[in-house]
């Protein structure tokens, strides 16, 4: 069972935040000869951390700094990545590439244009913000080319959603206020919400959520899906629907296990389960016995009863999702057991 942490979780810095900070320590080096061993950066919301510079050098025409990226207690994939930025000065104004480690956008809906280096648009306007500072502070032209790199970004890659999205080759930089906020909900949906912004902007005629990869699995081979049309929902079917309610697509698929699909047919949004539970009272209720009342949990009412209540959360998870959904949104729903065996649809 988990429980609070005794004590506060400690924030970190967003991949866009250290990338800010590596960009100002290379322009030390670039424009002053010599990169410091640490910097302080302006964050969107006016924070002013400071950074220790872990590598630098420089030579003829450009400069290179490296900063290790913290996560605080975030179990983020990126935590003590090594952020690199080279710049060197370009024939007019701030130009951004990706180096080793950073992907490159191959589908439209992202918020940067295809065939660009994965660099979202606020650390860009962190770092443009950077050049210009910094080459006012000098005296300088604010024509800077900036080349990010992480060293195993490719590997780290495959361990985010970036394949799924089209970004090929290695990590996003990213980061909306610069700081990572421990355990937050926000980074998996803006992921979610990404998902369906370039399925939409691909046209897809249907696209599906699971609730973890064995329902994936199940569904993608079902359907026939490709990788950018599964949306990695998790808990989060509130948000999914909500979003996609908004930005409305062909056909949607739910999928997933009896727990958490009989907490969406009770009318649960968020399927976590420190924020939602199984209500057995209820269930036995609706499914007329008595006795799943004084059961522990929805796989154990199921193995009880058997069919009659998988076809009812199948039909009632839709219920909860056509709640959610304009008229021009078909949906559907798959319910599986652990092993990957469909017990209902509707």
């Amino acid at each position: 069972m988990s429980r609070k942490p005794d004590t506060e979780l400690r924030r970190g810095w967003t991949t866009g935040a250290c990338a800010t900070a590596a960009v100002q320590a290379a322009l030390g080096g670039l424009w002053e000869g010599r990169v410091p061993a640490s910097v302080q950066i302006t964050l969107p919301r006016g924070e002013t951390p400071i950074f220790e510079v872990a590598q630098s050098e420089t030579g003829d025409g450009w400069a290179y700094a490296a900063v290790i990226k913290d996560a605080g207690d975030d179990p983020d994939v990126t935590h003590h990545a090594l952020i690199e930025a080279r710049v060197s000065m370009s024939n007019g104004g701030v130009v951004f590439k990706g180096g080793t480690g950073i992907g490159e956008v191959t589908r439209p809906g992202l918020p940067i244009a295809v065939g660009e280096p994965a660099i979202n648009p606020v650390p860009r306007e962190m770092m443009q913000a950077v050049v210009q500072d910094t080459a006012a502070r000098l005296g300088e032209k604010p024509d800077v080319v900036i080349m990010l790199s992480v060293p195993n970004g490719a590997e780290l890659a495959l361990k985010t959603w970036n394949p799924r999205l089209g970004i090929v080759g290695g990590l996003s930089i990213l980061g909306t206020t610069g700081i990572v906020r421990p355990f937050s909900c926000a980074a998996w949906i803006a992921s979610i919400h990404r998902g369906i912004d370039v399925a939409f902007a691909e046209g897809l005629p249907h696209v599906a959520g699971c609730t973890g990869a064995t329902s994936e699995q199940v569904v993608q081979r079902m359907f026939d899906l490709p990788d950018h049309a599964m949306l990695d929902m998790g808990d989060f079917a509130g948000g999914l629907l909500k979003y996609l309610a908004k930005h409305p697509l062909p056909r949607i698929t739910i999928g997933g296990g009896i727990g958490k699909m009989t907490k969406l047919a009770q009318g649960a949004r968020d399927l976590h389960s420190g924020r939602s539970q199984v209500d057995l009272k209820a269930l036995a209720d609706v499914l007329g016995r008595a006795d799943v009342a004084d059961m522990n949990t929805a796989l154990q009412a199921y193995e009880a009863v058997g069919a009659p209540m998988a076809e009812w959360v199948a039909q009632n998870a839709l219920v909860t999702i056509r709640s959610m959904l304009p008229q021009s949104v078909l949906a559907d729903v798959v319910v599986i057991d652990r092993k990957g065996k469909v017990l209902a649809r509707a």
